[in-house]
């Protein structure tokens, strides 16, 4: 299994034979205004590809696409990914994609499908921890991808650690466990994405899996960086399970 980071949450993720993409946010730099609301507030994204879009997208047969903020997936997403191929999404989503001429397959949250030799499980989250906000910013699905003599991947999504991430580790035993890390928040309200405290509670229920951490330094309301959070990891021993990797990198 191949994980390469493109940028923030997306991901190019190669396993069984396949090559899948995870929310392709694919704009240039500036292309659009910030998340307002925010202390941070820069036009996003805040850096470039890492590499040209062309290469970001070559091959990839499948998008997992965990919910439509734009973020998440943007024009240069869905023109950029190659046309005809499914789109595996939450349910909720299909009325922002309807219209836009992709080959969508939703998913509810706790149902399976096989797919090209992949089996590819939809499950909950939560997107932040005041109740209000967390529904205002709508749902979100995690994705489990497993495949014959692979390890079992699991993509948390825009969520912090609650008991949906919790039974999804305990059910399916992921050997691999991807996090949107970046403690994204607004001026008002707790984290809406995962802190270092939330990770570190991944490591914790996740036992000898490897967890990655993305989902930094790209978009303006994520403030935690990649060295505050591999100081907290280190600081609490954890630092040989968890990877943090640079936009454009691999993880094998």
């Amino acid at each position: 299994m191949r994980l390469t980071l493109i940028r923030h949450a997306t991901l190019r993720l190669e396993l069984g034979g396949r090559t899948l993409m995870v929310d392709p946010m694919l704009d240039p730099p500036g292309a659009r205004g910030p998340v307002r609301g925010t202390p941070n507030e820069r036009p996003n994204p805040l850096v470039p590809l890492p590499l040209p879009l062309e290469q970001a997208v070559a091959g990839v047969e499948a998008v997992l696409l965990t919910h439509t903020h734009v973020d998440h997936v943007d024009a240069a997403g869905v023109t950029g990914v190659p046309a005809g191929v499914p789109w595996f999404c939450q349910p909720a989503d299909v009325a922002d994609l309807g219209d836009v001429g992709l080959e969508l397959r939703p998913v509810p949250h706790g149902a399976s499908v096989d797919w090209a030799g992949l089996r590819i499980t939809a499950v909950g989250g939560r997107h932040g921890r005041d109740e209000a906000l967390a529904q205002a910013l709508g749902p979100v699905t995690g994705w489990v991808v497993a495949a014959d003599g692979e390890p079992t991947v699991y993509v948390a999504g825009d969520t912090v650690w609650c008991p949906e991430v919790a039974g999804a580790i305990a059910r399916h035993a992921p050997a691999v466990v991807v996090v949107n890390a970046g403690g994204a928040r607004f001026v008002e309200g707790r984290p809406v994405t995962m802190t270092g405290e939330d990770v570190i509670e991944v490591c914790h229920a996740a036992g000898d899996a490897r967890v990655v951490a993305v989902h930094m330094e790209a978009i303006n309301h994520c403030l935690e960086t990649r060295a505050e959070l591999s100081a907290r990891i280190d600081g609490a021993g954890l630092a040989e399970h968890v990877v943090i990797p640079a936009d454009g990198e691999t993880v094998v």
